[in-house]
């Protein structure tokens, strides 16, 4: 395992063009477009990467992933997951088309040594699947909430980001 400190992951997941799919793509957007992150914080729009995000998984922990969740429940509501809810089976179905996956990269990653040892997913459930780069409006409305939540999660584990309006970054 590497000797070097890790850095603390943010991982949009999602498919852009596919309405709410998007969500944790948008959320990632909005975060690099008002916040200035310190060189500890890599923050990533994963996208549908796949196995392409060994890398990622394997340089940073914790790591906070953004996406959508395929759960029962009321279009746009918020639901947050760790590790341990996935290793006890607290939620069974998958978190969009990309849990899977995640997972298995994931399980790569740890035979390999080099596994996150704190994985924390913050979802929404989500309402329109179709052609389109816009969030349905109960997606939408939960954009900032989930961004905020990161932003607190970050100054939780000792990390200050900055607005940029306020660090005078445009």
């Amino acid at each position: 395992m590497s000797t070097n400190r890790k850095k603390i992951g943010i991982a949009g997941i999602g498919n852009y063009i596919v309405g709410d799919e998007g969500f944790g793509v948008h959320v990632v957007h909005y975060l690099q477009e008002r916040y200035v992150f310190p060189e500890e914080v890599d923050i990533q729009d994963i996208g549908t990467a796949g196995i392409y995000m060994a890398p990622f998984l394997e340089e940073c922990d914790p790591v906070l992933v953004v996406d959508v969740v395929d759960i029962e429940g009321e279009p746009g509501s918020f639901h947050f997951f760790d590790l341990k809810d996935v290793k006890a089976g607290t939620f069974q179905t998958r978190m969009s088309p990309h849990q899977l996956g995640l997972l298995e990269i994931l399980e790569v990653c740890k035979l390999r040594g080099e596994a996150p040892t704190q994985v924390e997913f913050y979802t929404v459930i989500p309402k329109e699947l179709g052609d389109s780069i816009e969030l349905s409006a109960e997606v939408a409305a939960r954009k900032v909430e989930v961004a905020e939540m990161i932003v607190a999660r970050l100054a939780a584990l000792g990390v200050t980001v900055t607005e940029k309006a306020a660090a005078g970054v445009v």
